[in-house]
């Protein structure tokens, strides 16, 4: 098992940055695929990012291609997601997801959903004023 804190959530002007962080413990940190989904008032939690749990591959929602990015520190276990030039549909609660890695790996195009992930944070409120 392991337990996931989302945190680093803010308020910020369009344009603007935001790291969010993803603590995990109990199981090892690599022996996992991780997510980030959001979810705005009214509507559905959506994908934003996924990172392979041998961190070769990255995964990112049309939307946030080229603005976010997913990362993760073995040492630190934690995962990040880099927010740049943020906009107001950006805002949302932001969710960080683990999936239990195993063998063989699962298919990639099932991380876009929310099905894999085993273990769910709490949420942090990201909110972008224009």
């Amino acid at each position: 098992q392991v337990h996931l804190v989302e945190s680093g959530g803010g308020l910020v002007q369009a344009g603007g940055s935001l790291r969010l962080s993803c603590a995990a413990s109990g199981r090892t940190f690599s022996s996992y695929d991780w997510g980030w989904f959001r979810q705005a008032p009214g509507k559905e939690r959506e994908f934003v990012a996924a990172l392979r749990w041998s961190g070769a591959n990255k995964l990112y929602a049309d939307s946030v291609k080229g603005r976010f990015t997913i990362s993760r520190d073995n040492a630190k276990n934690t995962l990040y997601l880099q927010m740049n030039s943020l906009k107001p549909e950006d805002t949302a609660i932001y969710y960080c997801a683990a999936a239990s890695a195993g063998w063989p790996p699962r298919n990639s195009a099932s991380l876009y959903r929310e099905n894999p992930y085993d273990y769910w944070g709490q949420g942090t409120q990201v909110s972008v004023s224009s």
